[in-house]
């Protein structure tokens, strides 16, 4: 009898440990370190469905009204292509990404990974599969222990930090050679597939880029590379932090979102035509995004800190217009053959849920093919010049979502009422605590 591929893949690795593992709302890694036997004998794991109502600080949300969440377990069944090996484990390990049900078989709509199989059925329907490249960002920083005090740019090499900064420098990429050699390493032995690496703007800031393809695999691998890049980190005494605004003088960490769309059945990409041509299809996935990338906007800067990012001339779009090979929109159309057209959505923070922002970035241009909408002219200068689009607030964004009837229907009302109180009791946490800046500014002024 044939054996099942998790039961051959821990018997070929000689498996000892599973982590069986859920990203919650905020992307964290969620579940159950099991033995190897053990996960083999049950026939899926359990976790309790408030798992995706706990906040990035350990609480949960008062009012739950909206919600109603019951206690009970959910069962957690195995996607068995997210298998793979822990490579910093001590002992040998694997690690394999589930998906959430309740006991009659129905699937837990909170769940990020399924608000974006959701989104992926919707393209499916009309023979589409979307293709998406995703550039994360990154910082290296020293050891923080004490959160009153700010970040700096950890020892490199020479044995100094960097003062300055490093735009596309290999010098400064080769400062942390020892690390990214650890990174590449453990990337290979999980199949994330990384396309580049570079030194980003900020002061040991850096950019991975990962291979186009599916959506679903390219938010496992985003989800997975946060991990990795954290744990190599630590390895060299380093923190790596996906902030999106970790250092008040340096600019923020984005997550890009190259997407395409092709044909389930021909392969070809249905943003251009026959002739090479961009199609009526392309402008009116740009125009989606245009019209409901305001009300997706928490979905892409999920936190308070997000918003820290979003500001003018700082390597972050303020607004949704778009142009050919402009960075400072925030809807890029790079320089491509007719088979690679594709939009950037710049938007997004390196803090975002790979899941929920690759399903809200997708929903926005889905709904705009589907309503044959039609996008603004492209710009040519800086969009910096140009007025405010987006969302200024984490309150803002989440009352625009809520207030979104298409983008409420295509995640599910249930998953937008949990996720509001999520991001809501954060927000009110945040609003507890007095900063530096206000002590330094108002004590004896006001």
């Amino acid at each position: 009898m044939k054996q099942s591929p998790i039961r051959q893949f821990l018997k070929d690795h000689g498996i000892s440990e599973v982590e069986a593992i859920i990203p919650d709302m905020a992307g964290v890694a969620r579940g159950k370190v099991v033995p190897a036997e053990k996960y083999m004998e049950e026939e899926g794991m359990r976790l309790p469905e408030s798992i995706f109502l706990q906040t990035v600080t350990g609480e949960y949300p008062e009012d739950d009204s909206a919600i109603n969440p019951s206690e009970i377990d959910i069962v957690l069944k195995a996607d068995a292509s997210t298998i793979r090996v822990v490579p910093w484990a001590g002992e040998p390990t694997a690690q394999v990404i589930h998906d959430c049900f309740y006991h009659d078989g129905t699937p837990v709509t909170m769940s990020p990974r399924h608000v974006l199989r959701r989104v992926l059925d919707l393209y499916s329907a009309q023979g589409w599969e979307p293709v998406i490249a995703p550039e994360l960002e990154f910082f290296l920083v020293e050891p923080n222990i004490d959160s009153d005090y700010p970040l700096k740019p950890p020892i490199g090499r020479s044995g100094r930090p960097e003062i300055g900064r490093q735009s596309y420098s290999i010098a400064a990429v080769n400062e942390f050679d020892p690390l990214f050699d650890d990174v590449y390493a453990f990337c290979e032995a999980q199949e994330i597939q990384i396309d580049t690496l570079i030194h980003e703007a900020g002061a040991a800031q850096m950019e991975i880029n990962l291979l186009h393809g599916p959506a679903m695999s390219l938010a496992d691998q985003a989800f997975m590379f946060k991990r990795t890049a954290r744990e190599a980190a630590l390895r060299h005494k380093m923190y790596a932090t996906f902030m999106a605004k970790p250092m008040g003088k340096e600019p923020g960490s984005a997550m890009h979102l190259h997407q395409s769309v092709v044909d389930i059945k021909t392969r070809q990409n249905i943003f251009s035509a026959a002739d090479g041509t961009a199609t009526p299809l392309f402008f009116a996935h740009i125009a989606g995004l245009q019209r409901y990338l305001p009300a997706a906007m928490s979905l892409f800067a999920p936190n308070v800190n997000s918003y820290r990012r979003v500001t003018p001339h700082n390597s972050a779009p303020i607004n949704v217009h778009w142009g050919y090979d402009n960075r400072t929109a925030g809807l890029r159309v790079p320089v491509s053959s007719p088979a690679g057209r594709r939009v950037e959505n710049r938007c997004g923070g390196a803090d975002a849920n790979s899941y929920l922002a690759m399903a809200a970035s997708l929903a926005c241009g889905y709904l705009g093919m589907m309503e044959g909408l039609k996008p603004t002219e492209p710009i040519s200068g800086s969009a910096y010049d140009l007025p405010f689009q987006l969302p200024r607030t984490l309150a803002e964004a989440l009352r625009l979502l809520t207030d979104c009837r298409p983008l409420v229907d295509m995640f599910s009302e249930r998953f937008v009422a949990a996720y509001t109180a999520v991001k809501e009791n954060e927000h009110e946490a945040f609003l507890q605590v007095i900063s530096a800046w206000e002590r330094e500014h108002l004590l004896l002024n006001v």
